[in-house]
């Protein structure tokens, strides 16, 4: 049975109240959160031990710098947890990671929340949010898509993950409600001068806004449907590549130190040029364009979370997140597997089962 926090305060306000407790009671080393940079409105992630600097923090800010789940994987274990306060797909992403050992559970205090979605880094960039934010927080209350959001966030129904230690209610509410979903947040929030009561979150809440959602993401699909057009379809899709790997870069769950498409074994190789441009007469630069973006396809299939950071960092706008998730869940459906569900379910390719596979024989 959740807990749920009863305050009159703003959730923003408890939720700030909530991190200072964590901080001055010594249960956590630091807070993870986005933080202000500018009186503009940009923000970064910034991680915090000084109380007197969460006046910084803007933790549900509609805003994903990078993919907090990457960043929290790159974390060594600290004296104590680290609180974080990060959305439904960099939650997920982080479980993801767990299972390939590149990170651990333990080692945070995870707080999310409903989400409305996230403006593009190009908004940040020129500090366009800030005129935005009061259409977005209408939007929210109101449980529609707020306008302006990433593509991938407008077709996203994986909105609520409720198995995290802490989750806010804030889509569809009037005022933001705090759950407390695990016995790590209760010890944790002892002497927390608030008081609770027991309480499940009604997921029924999200009806409006996943049906939304769910037309939006049969649009996009329809778009980018290759099954009559094949590889020709493929190509016409990422055919404007310009090999920059900034997709590759900003991905969550691609953790290796060197990717293979980085390394040497890609180089131009001239005695290989030389031998297909005799067959051929001509040749696409930079080369393997294609064969990148199917090779991290291949990869990606059980593992994309749709938070949309590949597509908004490509200069040459290919709709990269769009043909990731499509693909991910055509693969990951067929296993009813979802990226980031459940830390315990463990991933299609590491593990066999012999009914799924029947028309093999015996």
């Amino acid at each position: 049975m959740s807990k749920i926090l009863k305050t009159n305060k703003p959730v923003e306000q408890t939720l700030n109240d909530l991190l200072k407790h964590l901080l001055e009671s010594k249960q956590v080393s630091a807070v993870f959160s986005l933080r202000k940079v500018n009186k503009k409105g940009s923000v970064d992630y910034g991680l915090i031990s000084d109380v007197n600097k969460l006046d910084e923090i803007a933790p549900l800010h509609p805003m994903m710098p990078a993919n907090a789940g990457q960043l929290l994987g790159r974390f060594t274990p600290m004296e104590k947890p680290v609180v974080a306060v990060v959305r439904p797909c960099e939650f997920r992403a982080f479980v993801e990671l767990v299972k390939r050992e590149q990170g651990k559970m333990d080692n945070f205090l995870f707080i999310t929340f409903s989400c409305g979605g996230v403006f593009t880094l190009k908004d940040n960039a020129e500090d366009k949010i800030k005129n935005k934010l009061d259409g977005y927080w209408k939007s929210v209350k109101n449980s529609t898509i707020p306008e302006g959001v990433r593509n991938a966030c407008r077709s996203c129904e994986n909105i609520a993950p409720l198995n995290s230690d802490i989750f806010i209610s804030l889509i569809a509410e009037e005022s933001g409600k705090i759950y407390l979903n695990s016995e790590k947040a209760e010890k944790m929030l002892e002497g927390f001068e608030t008081e609770t009561e027991n309480t499940e979150f009604d997921p029924t809440i999200l009806d409006t806004i996943l049906k939304e959602r769910a037309a939006k993401k049969k649009e996009v699909f329809s778009k980018i449907d290759t099954k009559e057009t094949g590889l020709d379809g493929l190509i016409d899709i990422f055919g404007k590549c310009i090999g920059c790997h900034g997709c590759n870069t900003v991905c969550p769950i691609c953790y290796c130190t060197l990717c293979d498409f980085d390394s040497f074994n890609y180089d131009y190789n001239t005695p290989i040029m030389e031998k297909e441009l005799a067959e051929k007469g001509a040749l696409r630069l930079p080369p393997d364009t294609l064969f990148f973006h199917l090779g991290r396809l291949s990869h990606m299939s059980f593992s994309c979370v749709g938070c949309g950071m590949c597509s908004d960092v490509c200069p040459a706008l290919i709709p990269v997140a769009d043909v990731f998730k499509k693909t991910g869940e055509d693969t990951a459906g067929m296993f009813d597997f979802v990226a980031g569900r459940d830390v315990e379910e463990a991933i299609p390719v590491m593990i066999y089962k012999e009914e799924e596979f029947p028309e093999l024989g015996e």
